[in-house]
């Protein structure tokens, strides 16, 4: 079996999902260049960092972290665009173990009740065949032993992509696409909201609006990247 292993690597050999080049026999997802260079963020220790400024007057969050700065180009937009749209959940693993393993010792993200994902739609779930969220919420939830509610919020119609709508436009839309799931039952609570990307934060704040509706709840997010 290790020589039939042997012989499709030489045809089909693994690349690293940040920049495509081949990798080496220690590597796995990314290589170790495109590790080196991630830009990654040190919100970890911040309670005053650019992301919580993000949402400074829209909403009062307890803590907000994001493992990465996001740009148009690069190793990020690669690995991003790899996840949702190739198939690779395994990058939603990594940043969640990695984030998970940042957080895990921080006092500020302790007494967190649920890990929230921002929803697909049906109809793009079953286009997809995932959520990119999950696996990284799930590598959340299993490192720092906090319930991964992937319920809780729906979506309620099916929208263009994010990326074919100006920012204006994005914003106004984001506002009326989420409702919560009728049977539940979740006051009093600190939720995390996690998603991939915050650009002009307005998922994150549409999310925020139907949540809010619950009585005595606090919020924090979590993402895998920020557009600063």
């Amino acid at each position: 079996m290790h020589f039939l292993s042997d012989i499709y690597n030489l045809f089909f050999p693994e690349v690293c999902l940040g920049c495509s080049e081949i990798l080496t026999e220690n590597e796995k997802i990314i290589c170790t260049k495109c590790n080196f260079n991630l830009p990654l963020c040190d919100y970890k220790n911040l309670k005053d960092n650019l992301l919580m400024r993000a949402f400074n007057g829209r909403i009062p969050l307890e803590n907000a972290v994001s493992l990465m700065y996001y740009s148009k180009k690069g190793i990020v937009k690669n690995l991003i665009h790899n996840l949702k749209y190739k198939g690779h959940q395994e990058i939603g693993a990594l940043f969640g173990t990695w984030l998970a393993n940042e957080i895990k010792e921080k006092n500020s993200f302790k007494d967190i009740d649920y890990i929230i994902p921002v929803p697909l739609h049906e109809k793009r779930f079953k286009e997809r065949g995932y959520n990119q969220l999950d696996l990284f919420g799930e590598k959340l939830s299993e490192i720092l032993r906090i319930p991964y509610e992937k319920k809780l919020l729906l979506k309620t119609y099916h929208t263009a992509k994010q990326s074919k709508k100006n920012r204006f436009a994005r914003m106004e839309k984001e506002k009326t696409i989420f409702r919560l799931n009728p049977h539940t039952d979740f006051d009093n609570k600190h939720f995390l909201i996690i998603d991939d990307i915050v650009t002009t934060g307005a998922t994150i704040e549409a999310c925020y609006d139907c949540l809010s509706t619950l009585k005595n709840c606090k919020f924090s997010i979590a993402v895998m990247a920020f557009t600063i």
